[in-house]
């Protein structure tokens, strides 16, 4: 029989509710007899013990909050009677050990990806086309038109097909017609395309964050080559977005075509030129093949989003167990999303590999909670309504939960956003809470495949790199087929084990690496890209 209560941690003072539970429900837990005081939805916590107001919440054995009023045993947190806090952190206090999981079934896995000169490995072939400034936004609709209408690489949508049965009066009862779907003209490569709103009108520094970013997009090993558009006259001039991937690397091994339109004359003249050589280059990446790597090449970006009271005990500890398996072969893992780190830095410090990295975390972390507050508000407004509704009602909670994706490896690199991975193991990337923001930067940072959970849904992809579903309950897993890949609700039951579902999870990531499983995420050509903008205006 399930559960109907957990204590995640020994030194919590509260437990999450895996079950619906009623007033005056009387519950054995910890050989001892409970009364439920209130209504309590799945997902969200009760006090195992009487808090007077002021009192310290624990969870995930942090603190997550503080009493604002009488708690008694049996009564339900809620944001009226809980408020947010956090535990202080001091500079670097040890050194914590890490046991590494065992490997043997890991330690001599392939899969099967795409070779770069540069020695990295991808799990896709994506030409792809993006604008230095977002005047050149419509010239990159225009091509992303011609080069999908001819080389077929959609299918036609079930939307489509929708109208196309109205459009001929087929009664809405009737079996959708299907459209004859398409060839694709090439087998072996992707053409994607990025739109965005930034490289002029706001500060420099933006300008120089974006041209890192794309820097970034440029290097990763999923994609074969790249075409720029410029207008000429922005803030994200071509020789800072050169100097931004020389900062990557200093031997850009693959065709980066760059076009200015101010220098080129006409737009059918430059689209004619840029159509041309972009379509040589394509027909080139398609004749590369995939070949076996190590897993230890993968860089896997580790999400959440949408999260509910149950991410931080099935999905992102599951994750987590996966990341540490990664890490332990030598692949590189990465964090981010540092508003949801809010209470666990001492944690995150105590596990950086040198007093240097502890440091720049700690500055990082500050820098950006002090932007947060000198703008009106403050890491402890991260909670989404709808986290709140599913049970996370305090940012310390949510991100006490949120950690876990990371798992208990050493972390190797602190990186700043908009720089690259090139440590093996765990890194911590300084992003956005912002799903869409923090999934662009990773991927942006060399994230060759991303694994998201979520409590809640979200379609949520990226145009170069996978990104892979994992509901932290079946009930979303069943309601919401279509974009989530794994169901990680088994944890939740008693079905599997924490380390049973993160093994899962790699196998799945491996398969998806290897282009044997399409994500939903790709399925549904959900290609989202938001860079972080962190100054104003101008």
């Amino acid at each position: 029989m399930i559960s109907k209560l957990i204590k995640v941690h020994p030194q919590d003072n509260v437990a999450v509710a895996l079950v619906d539970l009623y007033t005056g429900d009387s519950l054995q837990f910890e050989g001892k007899t409970l009364l439920v005081l209130d209504d309590c939805k799945a997902k969200h916590k009760i006090s195992l013990v009487d808090l007077a107001p002021g009192d310290s919440i624990y969870m995930y054995g942090v603190l997550v909050g503080k009493a604002l009023s009488q708690i008694p045993v049996g009564g339900v947190l809620t944001t009226q009677n809980v408020k947010h806090e956090a535990n202080s952190v001091s500079q670097k206090t040890e050194t914590t050990s890490w046991t590494a999981p065992d490997i043997t079934k890991w330690k001599d896995r392939t899969f099967m990806g795409y070779h770069r000169e540069d020695g990295q490995v991808g799990t896709a072939n994506v030409w792809l086309f993006f604008p230095l400034v977002f005047c050149e936004n419509r010239n990159i609709e225009l091509l992303k038109d011609v080069f999908e209408k001819e080389l077929s690489f959609h299918k036609a949508s079930r939307q489509r097909q929708l109208l196309r049965n109205l459009i001929q009066g087929v009664p809405e009862d009737t079996a959708v017609v299907e459209i004859e779907e398409e060839q694709a003209i090439f087998d072996n490569i992707e053409v994607k395309f990025i739109t965005h709103q930034g490289g002029c009108g706001g500060i420099r520094q933006d300008a120089v964050a974006l041209s890192k970013l794309l820097a970034g997009y440029v290097n990763n090993p999923n994609v074969a080559g790249a075409t720029v558009l410029s207008l000429g006259c922005q803030n994200l001039q071509i020789d800072i977005f050169k100097n931004a991937l020389a900062g990557i690397t200093s031997d850009v091994k693959k065709p980066v075509l760059i076009y200015e339109q101010q220098a080129e004359g006409t737009v059918d003249a430059m689209l004619a030129r840029i159509i041309k050589d972009s379509f040589e280059g394509i027909k080139k990446a398609n004749g590369i093949q995939r070949k076996p790597a190590s897993i230890a090449k993968l860089k896997m970006g580790l999400e959440c989003g949408g999260s509910d009271g149950f991410s931080g005990i099935s999905a992102n500890p599951a994750l987590g167990y996966a990341s540490d398996l990664l890490a332990a072969v030598g692949g590189s893992p990465i964090l981010s999303e540092f508003p949801e780190l809010c209470g666990v830095e001492q944690e995150l410090v105590n596990r950086c590999v040198n007093d240097e990295d502890a440091s720049r975390f700690m500055q990082l972390m500050k820098a950006y909670e002090k932007s947060a507050i000198d703008a009106g508000s403050g890491f402890d407004m991260n909670p989404s309504p709808g986290n709140i509704k599913d049970g996370l009602i305090t940012d310390a909670m949510k991100s006490a939960g949120a950690a876990k994706k990371g798992g208990t490896s050493p972390i190797q690199a602190i990186l700043d956003y908009g720089e690259y991975v090139t440590k093996p193991g765990l890194n911590l990337l300084c992003t956005p809470g912002n799903d869409v923001e923090s999934t662009t930067a990773m991927v942006g940072s060399g994230a060759t495949v991303v694994v998201f959970t979520t409590g809640l849904g979200t379609p949520t992809g990226n145009p170069i790199a996978p990104v892979l579903k994992v509901a932290s309950n079946s009930t979303l897993a069943r309601r919401m087929p279509d974009i989530i890949d794994i169901d990680s609700g088994g944890v939740i039951r008693g079905e599997k084990t924490i380390e049973e579902m993160g093994e899962e999870i790699l196998e799945y990531v491996i398969q998806v690496a290897s282009g044997a499983i399409e994500s939903k995420a790709d399925i549904l050509g959900q290609d989202d890209f938001i860079p972080w903008k962190r100054g104003v205006s101008l």
